[in-house]
């Protein structure tokens, strides 16, 4: 039997196992065993599990798996939460350049714990009659709601996740203004199938939308969410955004052991 070291992080409450992988111990193909580990029942918990890897030009590779063991598409809560653990394993110092599944990405790192993540370039988002649809890394739906705190989002989302996305499925948002630059955002994510307490590509693609359909001017949204406060800039294109950088707080939790 094996023991691997795991470390434990959280990015505004969205919460992920991380394994430095550089040496390829960890079997990323059990997807049965990731699934387990993040059972919040018989594993670790988390909404996800990180295996960070060597890369030959990057500082490192981020692998991403959701909550039932499957590889998923761009995390930016996780991105930054693997950023932070490679300053503490010291392969970066304040500033980092790696590759994730939808490429290349940028961040900086900040004496008060806040990791910057420069998320994918967004050539389009789709505005339709009760929603907005654009692709952050993952993709997302935006819908506007006047009583957030009450909304049932495991139900509505679920079934929107369903409905209008079939089987690949996509992450629903729904979003209350408060008020100039600032929003409110609960999140339904596919692959964990249940609400969480915040979500990177989720508050990005909230920013993205208000923005667009005029729900605020600034190139700077505050989004709340359950978990914290996170902060996204942008810069319009014709049809849609680059330069986007993604900030909040990145913390370590804990450091445990598994058998394998």
């Amino acid at each position: 039997m094996e023991t691997i070291t795991f470390f434990k992080y959280q990015g505004t409450g969205n919460d992920f196992i991380i394994i430095d992988n550089r040496k390829h111990y960890f079997d990323k193909k059990d997807t049965k065993r990731i699934a387990q580990l993040c059972d919040r029942k018989f594993g670790i918990g988390a909404d996800g599990l990180m295996l960070l890897e060597h890369h030959d030009d990057l500082d490192f590779k981020m692998l991403y798996y959701n909550a039932d063991g499957n590889e998923s598409s761009m995390c930016g809560n996780g991105g930054r939460c693997l950023v932070s653990f490679a300053q503490f394993l010291g392969i970066v110092e304040d500033q980092a350049s790696f590759e994730a599944i939808d490429g290349v990405h940028h961040a900086h790192l900040f004496d008060n714990g806040n990791v910057s993540l420069q998320m994918t370039n967004v050539p389009v988002v789709q505005v339709f009659d009760g929603h907005v649809f654009t692709n952050t890394g993952s993709p997302h739906h935006v819908e506007l709601t006047d009583d957030l705190d009450h909304i049932d989002v495991v139900a509505q989302g679920r079934l929107l996740r369903n409905e209008l996305y079939g089987n690949e499925g996509a992450n629903i948002n729904f979003v209350e203004p408060q008020g100039g630059h600032v929003f409110k955002v609960r999140t339904y994510e596919r692959g964990v199938e249940d609400e969480t307490l915040s979500c990177g590509t989720g508050v990005t693609a909230v920013a993205l939308a208000m923005h667009r359909t005029q729900q605020t001017r600034n190139n700077e949204v505050i989004l709340q969410t359950p978990g914290g406060e996170l902060k996204v800039k942008y810069q319009p294109t014709p049809q849609g955004y680059e330069d986007i950088w993604l900030t909040g707080a990145a913390t370590q939790v804990f450091k445990g052991e598994i058998h394998v």
